[in-house]
């Protein structure tokens, strides 16, 4: 299973456990990486842009290991 980086924006609840895991940090940096690589996909749209849209998410994880 692919390494999703938890969850992105989780909420607690009173007493302190996860009541909502929200999005997950991969979708959320797929997202930010969208916006970056959609102007450049609409000049050139020789290069799979939703492969590249996750393997920056995936590359933005991997950065964050220690």
């Amino acid at each position: 299973m692919k390494d999703n980086g938890g969850s992105a924006f989780p909420s607690h609840g009173s007493m302190g456990e996860v009541s909502n895991e929200g999005m997950t940090l991969r979708d959320y940096f797929a997202a930010k990486a969208l916006v970056t690589l959609l102007p450049i996909w609409e000049k050139d749209q020789n290069f799979d842009l939703y492969t590249r849209v996750w393997n920056t998410a995936d590359g933005m994880l991997e950065t964050r290991k220690p």
